[in-house]
């Protein structure tokens, strides 16, 4: 098997900032160049959440889905990165798509800082944040393609 895989060879990417309670989503275009956050997913249980993705996946033409890899600052895998692997393992299984594990170290911190500082609300900011962090997810892929040549470590694609 190849130590590497050809992730960028077109299709949009769907990132996804999974939480407890909430999956903050964004998606790029189909240049890959740019990332929007969509709505929201609230959280229900693991079946019906991989179904709401799979619409959305089929839907707009989805080739690579990331999902955030919540490491620690050590680097090394904890519990939510156990749970971030194996939901993404389910995804790729039942949605044929590939699904690849992203780092997202500080990706809420940021969000939070960047909603902070634009002036919301608290009410504002508690709804806003999975989706910014989810974007914020993408754009770290999409500027990591653009100083490549799209041949990312397979270790963490399902």
């Amino acid at each position: 098997m190849s130590s590497t895989v050809d992730l960028a060879s077109g299709g949009r990417v769907l990132a996804l900032d999974l939480g407890k309670r909430r999956i903050g989503i964004a998606i790029s275009d189909a240049l890959r160049m740019t990332a929007q956050g969509l709505d929201t997913l609230v959280r229900t249980n693991i079946r019906s959440d991989i179904l709401a993705l799979e619409e959305i996946i089929h839907n707009r033409d989805v080739s690579l889905v990331l999902i955030g890899n919540p490491l620690h600052m050590s680097g090394h895998e904890g519990a939510g990165s156990a749970f971030a692997r194996d939901f993404a393992e389910r995804l790729s299984q039942h949605t044929g798509v590939a699904v690849r594990l992203w780092d997202e170290r500080l990706t809420t911190v940021e969000a939070q800082r960047v909603l902070r500082q634009s002036g919301a609300s608290i009410e504002k900011r508690a709804r806003a944040v999975d989706k910014l962090s989810a974007v914020i997810l993408l754009e770290s892929y999409l500027d990591s393609l653009a100083g490549s040549d799209g041949e990312m470590p397979a270790d963490a694609v399902f």
